[in-house]
Order: C-alpha cells, then structure tokens, then sequence
C-alpha cells in the first residue's frame, strides 16, 4: 500500500502517486488495444466466413469467437486468482502483456496470408483468453496497493473512466484500421500493448502481496467461500453475469452493420462505440454524484434498462435509432458495474483481492465471451434479429428472477467505503 502522508480533510489527487499514474496510464493503452483487436477479430471472422457460408453461418462463427476465448479463462480463473494473490501482480500484467503483443503479432502474419483460414486465428484467440485469465485478477487486485485507502474510491473512479473512454475510442481505432486491412489494424493493436508494457516496466512499487500459509486450493476455497457468504456481491455479479449473458447484442454487431443495417466497417466501428459513449456519460455522472443511497433499486433499473435498449436495437432498421440504442445500453449497464466495482475493490481485504477479482472476472468473461457465443448460437437458430429479441427479453426475466431471489440486493440501500 502506498505510504504517502495523506489528511482526511486535503486528501491528494490519485495522480501524485507515479506508480498509481503509470498504472493507469498501461490500462489505457491495454484497454484499448484489446477494444480494437476484438472489433478486428469479429469483422475478420465475419467477412472470411461470409465468402462460403450464409449470414446465419457466419454470426454463428463470430460467436464462437467468444467461446474459445471464455474456456481457457473458465479454466484457469481460480488458479490466475491464486497466482495474483501469492506472485508480484505487475509481473504478472507484465508478462500477460508481452503474450499479448505476441499473439497480434501472429494475427497480422495470419491476415497476410493470400489464403485465410479460421482456425489459426481461433487457436491464437484462444491464447489470449490464457493471457487475459492471468492478467484480470492481477489487474483488479493491484490499485488498492498503490494509493491510500482514502482515495481509493476516486482511484476506482478515475480507473472506470479511463477504462470507458478507451471502450469509446478502441473500437473506432479498430473500425477504421481494419476497413483499411485487418494486418493493419493488428499492428496497431501491437503499438498499443507495446506502449502499455513500457509503463509498466517504469514501475517502481511493492506489488506482491503479504505471503499466506496453505495451498493454492486451500487459497482458493477460501476466496470462493469469502464471495458465496457475501449476498450481495454475488447476487450483483451473478445477475450481470446472466443478464449479459442473454442480451449480448453487441456480437451481433457484424451482422447488423453488414447486412442489415448496411453500414460497413465504419458503420460498424460507430455502433461498437455506442456502448461505451453511454458508458462514458454515466461514469462522468457517478464520478460527480455518487450513489450513496437505493443502490440496489439502482442496479436492478440499470439492467432492466440494459433488456429494454437490447430490444430497441433488435427492431431497429435505421442506423440514428441503433446507435442511441447502443449508447443507453452502455449507460444503463454502467450502473451495474459500478455497483459491482465498488463492493468488489472496497469490501475485499487486500490478502483475498487477487481471487475475488479471478471470480468476478470469470463471470464478466462468462457474461461477455460467453455470452457471444449463445448470441451466436441462437442467432443460428432464430436468426439475428431473433437472437437480439430473444436477448433483450431474457434480460429482464432475470432482472425479475433475481430481485425475488436475492432480496437483500434488492434492499441494498449504502455503498460506504468504510465497510470492510
């Protein structure tokens, strides 16, 4: 934890801390290489599967894009979490990026080729679901040891921007380089990573926290024990989890933009930002007035919101309509992730962040990897305005479904930062 003298009454900005500074800056440049590899993943799929297949086929495969990136995350989150909790977490950031680089470098060599083939790009994606299993936990777990406890909360904030900005711009980098060539665009990708691991060398701070006694399972029975006791934070990031899971329009976004919709890659790089735009919008909006009070009643309208905009979309035939569908989905889920980071990052002890965060990852990455693979899935068998529809309407079934089973998130009044 950082050890710069602080006073309740002057508390200092985020920023006088370099290691905290330099953090956040990685997380930028990472955020958004990771944005614009992933809009370049989806057209690339898309546009090679559409030379022999029809649109059903290929938003089927566009979803599966999602699913090898989600199994090795599945398999290897507690263990990440473990790793996270035991190892120095910038090396392990460190290293997560270095694969990271590797793996678009090989993307670039793949869509060089005169002759493109599926399978070596799903392989590669596969090995950056590895990497990102590895650098979530390490990622979420090492602020709080940078800054005072004080600050933490505008350290959480300030992150979320950032975090939401880069959703804003990434895609747009991505939609427009790969318009040009998607060798392009992963070379951009490259830059970025490049970029973020140089900043995290400079680093110049303690990451590795306290040593623990027991096995890395003794470990991680003890996080997933700490996480099932607290109702409301499983309750949160479960009903993200499944809420996400069925209304992830936004695999559909190929399929809308190309042939539907009918607005190209740069179309497609606009609509991809829409979320992150509301997204933006509501961060800045929470940084300036935060939820103290209903944050549960908060957190069920926001998903409830997010079903609502996801059926917008799935009906939409004009390009004005989608794109503020896409910005209130953001907005709306925003909430929820506020409310989750805020329990998440607060309430955990420092010794225990590392496998709580590999958790939380896991159903972020289930809700999102995952999530595109049903999309893609149901998109095969209803078609893809079926699957939004059919998207849109399970996310407020379980909005329902959860506010009668988890009560006590529902009654979830304060998010105080002195709960521990």
């Amino acid at each position: 934890m950082a050890t710069q003298p602080s006073t309740a009454s002057n508390p200092p900005s985020v920023f006088q801390f370099r290691a905290f500074t330099l953090l956040w800056s990685a997380r930028i440049f990472s955020t958004l290489a990771v944005q614009a590899e992933s809009v370049t993943l989806g057209w690339q799929v898309y546009t090679i599967a559409r030379l022999s297949r029809s649109v059903d086929q290929s938003a089927f495969l566009v979803g599966m894009v999602g699913l090898v990136q989600f199994v090795p995350l599945f398999l290897l989150a507690l263990l990440a979490g473990a790793t996270a909790d035991r190892n120095e977490r910038r090396t392990i950031m460190l290293l997560c990026t270095v694969v990271e680089i590797i793996c678009v470098l090989l993307l670039a060599a793949v869509s060089l080729r005169s002759h493109q083939t599926l399978f070596p790009i799903f392989a590669i994606a596969a090995i950056f679901g590895a990497s990102r299993a590895f650098l979530s936990p390490a990622s979420g777990a090492i602020a709080p040891m940078l800054v005072p406890r004080e600050i933490l909360p505008h350290a959480i904030s300030r992150t979320a921007l950032a975090d939401q900005v880069a959703f804003v711009v990434g895609p747009w980098i991505g939609g427009v380089l790969c318009a040009f060539s998607p060798a392009l665009a992963y070379a951009g990708c490259a830059v970025l990573y490049s970029v973020a691991a140089a900043l995290l060398l400079s680093m110049r701070a303690n990451t590795r926290p306290e040593s623990q006694p027991g096995s890395r399972l003794e470990q991680i029975r003890e996080g997933l024990a700490y996480l099932w006791t607290n109702k409301i934070v499983f309750g949160a990031i479960s009903l993200d989890l499944f809420a996400v899971l069925l209304g992830g329009a936004t695999a559909l976004l190929p399929v809308f933009a190309s042939d539907i919709l009918k607005v190209g890659a740069h179309g497609f790089g606009l609509l991809r930002s829409g979320p992150a735009i509301g997204s933006t919008v509501v961060a800045l909006a929470l940084s300036r007035w935060p939820l103290h009070r209903r944050a549960g009643h908060w957190m069920f309208a926001g998903v409830a919101g997010f079903g609502v905009a996801t059926l917008v979309f799935a009906l939409s035939k004009s390009m004005i309509v989608s794109m503020l569908a896409m910005i209130v989905l953001g907005a709306t889920d925003m909430i929820s992730v506020y409310v989750r980071q805020t329990l998440v990052q607060i309430v955990t002890p420092d010794r225990m962040r590392g496998r709580v965060s590999a958790v939380a990852s896991l159903f972020i990455g289930a809700s999102g990897e995952l999530g595109e693979f049903e999309t893609g899935v149901v998109a095969r068998l209803l078609g893809p305005v079926g699957a939004a529809i059919f998207g849109g309407l399970g996310s407020l079934v379980v909005t329902g479904a959860w506010a009668w089973m988890f009560p006590a998130l529902r009654q979830a009044d304060r998010l105080d930062v002195s709960e521990e």
